[in-house]
């Protein structure tokens, strides 16, 4: 028998660094900054700091509808921190976001410098403050919270639940893999019959609900995420599929999803964008 077989917790629990696994050396059960680093601004009034994990190309994905739709105050400066290396542990970050995790905004276009942080606060605050991608009309309005806020009560079963046990954890545990890998088929099978109602998940509109939901599930469906897909059976969820294939055909989520990207192909990596011009400078993916 293993020892995570027989493995009863003490009366007091006590933080063993080394059990952290891939993780070890960024977890750690208190907040607050680790050291002194001021955060760079560039010269948009949005200041955007952040990684291109699935959290942070919500915002991107955003930023890069806002400015296809012809907002252009939307133009913004994306930052890089490197979570595995601890940047999101330096004060800056931390004044903007005492949580420390990716991504957080600096809305610097008014008097005071506005700090959002929580990539679904993110997400609303765009929205409102455009007047874009979120619906008017209170049922409709109701509905693209409702699954803007269903992703980020669901992703972390997906993340920190699946995406950890079954690729990051030191060691291979079937009760926590079924667990929930169960719960990520329930979710995306909640998907799939939302989107066999309706083109777009809060209705007939594409919304902020769309942006927050696919690069997680979006991505996991597409082979995307944690290389899962087989696992997962992922094909038996043909809307999410045919919804997931549409929305990745966009040019603003083929470029929202580069933004902060420092890993996997090197041609969808962009690791700063401060213009639009930025894109063209990168390498560029392959056609078909």
């Amino acid at each position: 028998m293993s020892e995570q077989d027989t493995y009863t917790p003490p009366r007091v629990w006590t933080w063993k660094s080394a059990n952290g696994g891939h993780f070890a050396s960024i977890n750690r059960p208190v907040a607050g900054a680790t050291h002194d680093k001021e955060l760079p601004v560039g010269r948009h009034p949005l200041q955007l700091y952040s990684l291109g994990t699935p959290n942070g190309v919500k915002v991107t994905v955003m930023l890069e509808e806002l400015l296809a739709a012809g907002h252009a105050g939307a133009e913004y400066d994306a930052w890089l921190i490197r979570i595995g290396e601890g940047d999101q542990f330096g004060s800056g970050f931390v004044e903007v976001n005492p949580n420390s995790k990716i991504p957080a905004l600096v809305d610097r276009g008014g008097a005071k410098p506005i700090r959002v942080f929580e990539s679904g606060a993110i997400l609303l605050y765009l929205a409102e403050k455009f007047g874009a991608f979120v619906p008017t009309d209170p049922a409709q309005r109701a509905e693209c919270l409702s699954w803007l806020f269903w992703q980020m009560g669901s992703a972390p079963f997906l993340g920190g639940g699946f995406g950890h046990f079954f690729t990051y954890a030191p060691v291979k545990i079937e009760y926590a893999i079924d667990r929930y890998a169960m719960e990520t088929k329930r979710q995306l099978d909640v998907l799939d019959r939302r989107l066999g109602q309706s083109p777009f998940v809060a209705g007939d509109t594409y919304t902020i609900a769309d942006m927050a939901i696919w690069p997680w599930y979006g991505q996991l469906v597409l082979g995307d995420l944690y290389g899962a897909a087989e696992f997962l059976q992922v094909q038996e969820y043909r809307h999410v599929q045919r919804w997931a294939k549409e929305l990745a055909q966009r040019v603003p989520v083929q470029r929202g999803r580069r933004v902060n990207r420092t890993f996997g192909d090197p041609a969808l990596q962009l690791p700063e964008r401060h213009d639009a011009s930025d894109f063209d400078k990168a390498p560029q993916p392959r056609q078909g």
